[in-house]
């Protein structure tokens, strides 16, 4: 038999001396907690009564919210009973935290995105708000009118929501509160046929390709199963599970740069301290890496060179990576030395302007850095008659594609910085094709 009470819980206590209010629900002597997101000093507690004592100024109101929730959580545990259910103390956890709750899919969406925001992870934050705007905009769509009305209206609405938010901050809680106060949509409504006339609104008025769409559905599945553990969402409405919808990851293919086209950008003449001479400098030195992120390149500062080596943690997934400094990128930094105002000063200059108090001024400068060096790199590639799509990430696919099966495995991942070596050998099959060429030269030639 399985008990619920409500107690103090001082394991734990906050700044201003208080302690929150839990419900225990107790069965097989295994317990589990429920927080009422109640906090009160612990004089004020009567743990005899299990109640909040008079000398509280708001006892009363108090009482009466922790009796309900008791009662909520002892319906829940006879339903349970009444049924014959062989439930554990965590499937009693979730059916209480679920009773009396009614969250819509955009509230929860709005507030994971708000956590991802509160945690610095600014743009997941940003491209997890965008899907909540465009599953908005699906059911909002109104297929009487012609797709070239639809669209005009998705972009003029999204012009207006970039003009109310000129400040990135002030956009971002914009769109957490628009969504957090939205109950147009419940995940029991999130089903297959729900999905798939998503799929078709984000292909034919979007205009996304099948990763993006992709993307977004993996958003939704992420959602959906953080409601169901939450006891927000129902595992039987679930629209991911067995035969319905399946989420398939396509591999898409790697293109690098060649040795001779390297070579045109390293040769090619630009103004010092122009935009396409930083941006070329910056590319070179991510490629001379073998393809470091921009973001970490963006971020890079003088401590991270130490006795001829570069040694910085990678702001991806927080490893730690020591690499002997290759003597054509020590060329390009040292054109930076003189620039230098400390060891903590940034080598690169795009960020020296950064508010480093506030990580997402850091977060918007990095980006707005790297929309310039993509506009440049167009530039570059057409000065050096380089016919591919130059951009800040092909300097990792130039890197694998000139090693191609020339370094082992195992030290292209040391070089990548991948966890796992399938995703060595994944990603560098994209550039080895030795032997299928031999092996076409032997039947045709």
């Amino acid at each position: 038999m399985a008990t619920v009470k409500i107690l103090l819980w001082k394991h734990y206590k906050k700044k201003d001396e208080k302690f929150p209010i839990a419900l225990r629900i107790t069965k097989d002597r295994k317990p589990r907690y429920i927080f009422t997101g109640k906090y009160i000093l612990e004089k004020d507690w009567d743990p005899v009564l299990c109640k909040v004592k008079k000398s509280h100024p708001n006892s009363a109101r108090l009482n009466n919210y922790l009796l309900k929730k008791l009662a909520e959580a002892d319906d829940t545990l006879l339903e349970a009973t009444s049924n014959n259910e062989m439930v554990s103390t965590k499937q009693i956890q979730k059916k209480v935290k679920r009773k009396g709750k009614n969250i819509s899919f955009f509230q929860h969406g709005a507030q994971r995105v708000k956590d991802k925001y509160n945690k610095g992870t600014f743009s997941v934050a940003r491209s997890e708000l965008s899907i909540l705007y465009n599953i908005k905009e699906f059911l909002n769509l109104n297929e009487s009118e012609s797709k070239q009305k639809i669209t005009a209206g998705i972009k003029e609405r999204r012009k207006i929501r970039h003009k109310k938010g000129m400040n990135p901050k002030t956009s971002m809680m914009l769109g957490i509160k628009n969504f957090e106060k939205d109950e147009a949509l419940y995940f029991a409504d999130v089903d297959m046929a729900f999905i798939n006339r998503f799929k078709s609104f984000c292909s034919t008025y979007l205009g996304h390709k099948e990763r993006t769409i992709t993307n977004q559905l993996i958003f939704i599945r992420t959602l959906y199963n953080n409601a169901i553990k939450e006891g927000i969402a129902n595992e039987k409405t679930y629209p991911f599970a067995g035969e319905k919808e399946k989420i398939r990851i396509k591999s898409s293919l790697k293109i690098g740069l060649t040795k001779e086209e390297v070579l045109k950008i390293e040769q090619l003449e630009t103004k010092k301290n122009s935009s396409m001479w930083h941006t070329k400098n910056v590319w070179l030195f991510s490629y001379y890496f073998a393809g470091i992120r921009i973001s970490d390149v963006l971020t890079m500062r003088w401590s991270d060179f130490v006795d001829e080596r570069l040694v910085y943690v990678m702001n991806k997934n927080d490893k730690t990576v020591s690499l002997k400094i290759p003597d054509k990128a020590l060329n390009i930094i040292k054109h930076y030395r003189n620039d230098k105002l400390s060891k903590k000063d940034f080598v690169f200059p795009f960020l020296k302007k950064a508010n480093l108090k506030d990580p997402e001024d850091v977060f918007v400068k990095a980006r707005n850095a790297t929309s310039l060096f993509n506009k440049y790199l167009k530039r570059i590639a057409t000065e050096c008659e380089i016919d591919k799509n130059l951009s800040n990430h092909i300097a990792r696919h130039t890197f694998g594609n000139i090693a191609g099966d020339k370094i082992s495995p195992l030290m292209l991942q040391k070089l990548y910085r991948h966890s796992d070596l399938k995703t060595t050998i994944g990603y560098q099959a994209n550039f080895i094709h030795k032997d299928a060429d031999d092996a076409l030269d032997a039947v045709i030639n």
